[in-house]
């Protein structure tokens, strides 16, 4: 689901890396205030940044509307309420209405959550990143979240980058055909940009602080089912995600969100849904999760954890 935009990659007037940022919002009134001065404090600030109101209804538009009278970069975009939150095909629907009003030329494309804050250089040093490896397509912060309401922790292993904070190099998200409207969306656009030579990469030391905590939206125990179908989507091997369910078990709350993961993934096996991506990358999903699993002696964590 990729739009046709014009492909010459320029530079700004500054010299510095031009970049777009598009940031679906849902009743995010407690939090985008402070995300959106985050992002005016960036000592790279984007070319432009749309913001797409998708049906919220606290003060989530007012907001919006404050900044975008004093920022001609700062855009909003109205979306409907549907009634329903979907994590997955809602989120890239809503980021696609962005999309498509997009005026200006870029080199990198970030999808951002309202909910987040980072320091000014945030932006910057990601981009400087970019500069030292042409093969990194797409990257981003260590994400840090509060589970228990009170102190943050690194939730962020470093080759997956986490859907609130991705940052795409313009050639990498051609590459990919763009974000699918799914769950597990996050996820087959790693696999798919590995599947065709292009790095992943979280650089931890680049911390980012995700305030609503993951899930918090739908429920704990949806959010696990959600991952388990999107897991299957993706191509996970069985054993992988038996594994992952297995370790997701010895969180809070103990035993059921692992079960629900695991539980949801066969389900989708036994209705045979419709997998996101062609065979060849499905194949690759499964070969490098198998080489994951043969690591886990050592020690290392499972990718999308």
């Amino acid at each position: 689901m990729l739009a046709n935009k014009s492909s010459s990659s320029k530079r700004n007037s500054s010299g510095f890396t031009k970049y777009v940022v598009i940031s679906p919002v849902k009743d995010e009134a407690e939090y985008l205030d402070d995300t959106i001065k985050s992002m005016i404090q960036q000592t790279i600030r984007p070319a432009m940044w749309v913001i797409v109101n998708d049906g919220s209804k606290d003060g989530t538009e007012a907001i919006i509307k404050k900044y975008t009278q004093k920022y001609n970069w700062i855009k909003l975009v109205n979306r409907k309420d549907t009634g329903i939150r979907q994590r997955g095909k809602g989120v890239v629907e809503a980021f696609y209405a962005g999309f498509e009003v997009l005026d200006q030329d870029y080199d990198f494309i970030v999808k951002l959550d309202g909910d987040v804050t980072f320091e000014k250089d945030y932006f910057a040093s990601l981009f400087h990143q970019f500069a030292l490896d042409p093969k990194l397509g797409i990257a981003g912060g260590g994400l840090y979240e509060r589970p228990d309401g009170k102190f943050w922790v690194l939730y962020t292993v470093k080759d997956h980058v986490r859907g609130c904070t991705k940052v795409y190099r313009r050639e990498c998200f051609e590459a990919i055909g763009g974000l699918v409207a799914s769950m597990g969306w996050d996820g087959i656009d790693e696999w798919i940009a590995l599947a065709k030579g292009w790095k992943v990469v979280s650089f931890l030391s680049l911390k980012i602080y995700h305030y609503r905590f993951t899930g918090a939206a739908t429920g704990y125990l949806k959010s696990c089912i959600e991952q388990g179908r999107g897991a299957y989507r993706m191509g996970y091997h069985p054993l992988f995600m038996i594994a992952r369910g297995i370790r997701r078990i010895t969180d809070r709350p103990y035993f059921i969100g692992g079960m629900a993961m695991i539980g949801a993934y066969f389900m989708a096996w036994l209705k045979k849904q419709e997998f996101l991506a062609d065979p060849t990358v499905v194949r690759y999903v499964r070969k490098s999760q198998m080489k994951q699993l043969a690591g886990l002696i050592s020690g290392k964590p499972l990718h999308g954890d």
